[in-house]
């Protein structure tokens, strides 16, 4: 992979910066950042982690299929609010899904990039939220920062704001267990049914 970065505007504290990543001829992905931080007098977090129980008093998600050599090899989750596969009856919910995530390999330094890979849950609210065997393949994945903390378990509470024609916006507010919220993702897939 080759990797093109442009830096758009310096600024003192502020940087926004662009990432092209091409295989061969062909642009595979696209970074858009602003990177920095600013020193403000007012802090506040309004954003109230969901009640829930913690990771450890949950079971492990069940997939559809063997993860062996795929990004679920590599992590853990816990359901809170949701439909395990049998469950999915065809019938749309208020389209919430809450979840426990981790990546053993991380353990307690969650950062950005880790917090991308999660954020990257949206599309599997899709199934969720319309109660079917489906997801779907991202469009964009726009991820916003808020504040960094040590924990080796997030929260990633989605919400589907809608599914129409084809396609499925929405977001997701992730949380630290002891209640930080660490960023915010948002997303557009196409939606997708899954092949039996």
């Amino acid at each position: 992979m080759h990797i093109d970065i442009t830096l758009a505007v310096v600024g003192h504290q502020i940087t926004q910066a662009r990432a092209i990543c091409h295989v061969g001829e062909r642009e595979i992905l696209t970074v858009n950042a602003a990177l920095g931080e600013r020193t403000f007098e007012h802090a506040h977090l309004f954003v109230p982690m969901p009640d829930v129980p913690g990771p450890n008093e949950l079971e492990t998600r069940k997939h559809r299929h063997p993860v062996d050599g795929t990004i679920h090899d590599r992590l853990e989750e816990r359901l809170v609010i949701g439909r395990e596969l049998e469950q999915l009856d065809g019938k749309p919910n208020d389209g919430r899904t809450v979840m426990w995530a981790h990546i053993p390999d991380v353990l307690t330094d969650v950062d950005a990039a880790t917090l991308a890979v999660l954020g990257d849950f949206v599309p599997m609210g899709i199934g969720q939220a319309l109660g079917v065997r489906g997801g779907g393949n991202s469009l964009d994945n726009t991820l916003r920062v808020v504040r960094l903390v040590p924990t080796k378990w997030v929260l990633l509470d989605i919400q589907i704001q809608g599914v129409e024609r084809g396609f499925g916006h929405g977001s997701a507010n992730m949380f630290a267990e002891d209640g930080t919220l660490l960023a915010t993702a948002s997303q557009s897939c196409i939606a997708r049914m899954w092949r039996q």
